[in-house]
C-alpha cells in the first residue's frame, strides 16, 4: 500500500514543490535551504543536482512520508488517500500531519470532514499563499476519490 501510495503521490507531490537544481533559501520555509523538490535534509546553500537525481530524491524519501503518516492513521484507508496525506506530510512534516486535524477527523470516521481540513494548512508567515491553496484542493481532489474506493 505505501509504495501504491507513492506512485500516486509523486507527481503530485512533484508538480507543488517545484524543482530546483541549485539549492536556494526557500523563502516560504524560514529561508531554510531547499534544492530539488523540497529537499531540506544535509542540503546546503549552492549544492546542485541534476533533474534525475533529485526525481531519484524524492522517489527515495516520499515513502517515507507516506509510512510516518500511515502509522498515525487507525482507521482503513485506500491508496489515493494515503497519497494525499502523504503529500501533505512531505509538506508540512511527519509530526505536523499526525497532529494535524485532518488525520484526527479520519481516525474519526469522518473521511469527508478530513480531506475538506486539509484546506485548511493554506497559509505561510500568516498569509494565504495560493500554490499552497492549489496544492490543498489537489491534495483534497485525490482523498476524497479515494473514499469512494
Amino acid at each position: 500500500m505505501i509504495l501504491a501510495a507513492a506512485h500516486l503521490a509523486t507527481p503530485m507531490t512533484a508538480s507543488f514543490e517545484g524543482l530546483w537544481l541549485t539549492a536556494k533559501p526557500d523563502k516560504l520555509a524560514y529561508n531554510l535551504p531547499t534544492v530539488c523538490f523540497g529537499e531540506t535534509e544535509g542540503v546546503r546553500i549552492g549544492d546542485t543536482y541534476t533533474k534525475q537525481q533529485c526525481l531519484d530524491m524524492l522517489e527515495k524519501k516520499l515513502p517515507r512520508y507516506i509510512e510516518s503518516v500511515a502509522k498515525c492513521i487507525t482507521a482503513p484507508i485506500s491508496p489515493e488517500t494515503l497519497a494525499a496525506f502523504g503529500s501533505f506530510a512531505y509538506n508540512v512534516g511527519e509530526r505536523g500531519a499526525c497532529k494535524s486535524t485532518a488525520v484526527r477527523l479520519y481516525n474519526a470516521g469522518d473521511g469527508v470532514g478530513a480531506c475538506n481540513a486539509l484546506m485548511g494548512w493554506n497559509r505561510a508567515g500568516g498569509r494565504e499563499v495560493r500554490g499552497l491553496t492549489n496544492r490543498r484542493a489537489a491534495e483534497r481532489k485525490v482523498c476524497l476519490a479515494g473514499l469512494k474506493k
